[in-house]
């Protein structure tokens, strides 16, 4: 079968290699009819998050058809259409009953404190293929795949397999009230739905913060009021439309491949900080293999966390649902306890979610595919990946459809 393959920091293929076998009574094998391109995987083939395995078939986010089952799956059956969960789950541990199933005890098997497991992550994530392939091998199937109601499309689902459950886990942790100003750092397409998801939660006002012109007009779109942190300062801009008092939550939708500003008056404090900088990325990263402007990391690993810090009001909640590696080691605490600021953060726990959201999009509250702006064929994969990497115009979430040509997606 054909397979998006990590050979290295910055070498990625499209490579034939074996279709997925089951391994035990719990597994399911799916075949993909949906993949999708995510920031996560930028992270790795950037470098910025390590200990990938080469071999590793990357992706995590999928919708698929089941074609077998292992023996101890009884909630599904073969021809059932599914969402894959980007986490991975038992379903039955301490954690996963009480809703934390990004920390199952059961799914990493690097052990209990291993922490969360996911599909086409690094060794310590597991490490499981992941689903940017035809076929895919689905551990704890039982609890791993959500069956998809016939109302619910293809382009709908993949949504809902990471993106959106991240964004409304985001705002969830974020404790927002009917009311609430909210600022959200990253209009990518997990920031994109961060807004939807403030809006459902009751969010009386909404600040989005990037630089790209695609983005910030579809943050816009979506009902947010938007910064561009490249033509303001954007903590002046958020005090200065919060009459200077700050925001009551934020949300960090960005993770550790910040950019700095180039231009602008926040350029100046970012070159200040440009050393510092430097020698974080240095830590966090350091090996990297960027290639004619593709796989660069970001130059300001914690600059999205201090302009948070510094944009909530006193007594404020930050939610940072971005990625951090375990070697970024960077945060303005001191600010941060001095403020009386409450932090919630982590992977998101997608098994709780999406089914709520699923019925979301059934009953037509949502309609998610407003931030899915490409469709390709996996054959076109690596293109699409140089592409969404370089942050071109209008690329703001890719659906990868297997088996499909460029005539017919």
């Amino acid at each position: 079968m054909k397979a998006v393959v990590f050979h290295g920091i910055g070498d990625i293929r499209l490579d034939n290699v074996p279709e997925p076998k089951i391994k035990e009574s719990t597994d399911a094998i799916i075949r993909l009819t949906s993949s999708a391109i995510c920031g996560t995987d930028l992270h790795m083939i950037r470098g910025t998050f390590t200990g990938m395995k080469p071999g590793t078939i990357l992706g995590h986010e999928g919708v698929g058809i089941v074609e077998e089952i292992g023996s101890n799956v009884r909630n599904l059956k073969v021809g059932d259409r599914v969402v894959v969960p980007s986490t991975i789950a038992c379903g039955y541990c301490s954690y996963c009953r009480t809703g934390y199933h990004a920390q199952c005890d059961n799914a990493n098997p690097n052990g209990h404190n291993a922490g969360t497991a996911f599909f086409g992550g690094p060794e310590a994530a597991g490490p499981f293929d992941g689903l940017q392939a035809e076929y895919a091998r689905i551990p704890y199937a039982n609890a791993g795949l959500v069956k998809l109601p016939k109302e619910v499309t293809d382009d709908q689902a993949i949504l809902l397999s990471d993106i959106f459950p991240t964004a409304y886990f985001g705002a969830d942790i974020a404790e927002i009230t009917p009311g609430d100003t909210v600022a959200i750092f990253g209009c990518g397409p997990v920031g994109q739905f961060a807004i939807v998801s403030a809006r459902l939660f009751g969010a009386g006002h909404i600040i989005a913060v990037d630089t790209i012109p695609s983005r910030l007009e579809m943050a816009r779109d979506l009902g947010a009021e938007i910064i561009d942190y490249n033509a303001e300062d954007p903590i002046e801009a958020i005090r200065e439309l919060t009459g200077g008092i700050g925001v009551d939550r934020a949300i960090d939708a960005v993770g550790v491949d910040a950019n700095a500003p180039d231009s602008g008056p926040a350029a100046e404090k970012a070159r200040q900080e440009a050393q510092q900088f430097q020698q974080q990325l240095q830590q966090i990263a350091p090996k990297t293999n960027p290639q004619n402007g593709n796989w660069h990391p970001g130059n300001a690993p914690s600059l999205v966390l201090e302009w948070a810090v510094q944009a909530l009001a006193k007594a404020g909640t930050l939610s940072i649902i971005g990625v951090y590696p375990p070697s970024h080691n960077f945060f303005p605490i001191g600010t941060a306890m001095n403020k009386n600021l409450t932090i919630n953060m982590g992977n998101c726990n997608h098994r709780k979610y999406i089914p709520t959201l699923v019925d979301l999009v059934r009953n037509g509250t949502v309609d998610p595919t407003k931030v899915l702006t490409q469709v390709e064929p996996l054959m076109s994969v690596i293109d699409a990946y140089k592409a969404f990497d370089r942050r071109q115009p209008g690329w703001v979430k890719v659906e990868l459809v297997p088996g499909a040509t460029l005539a017919n997606v």
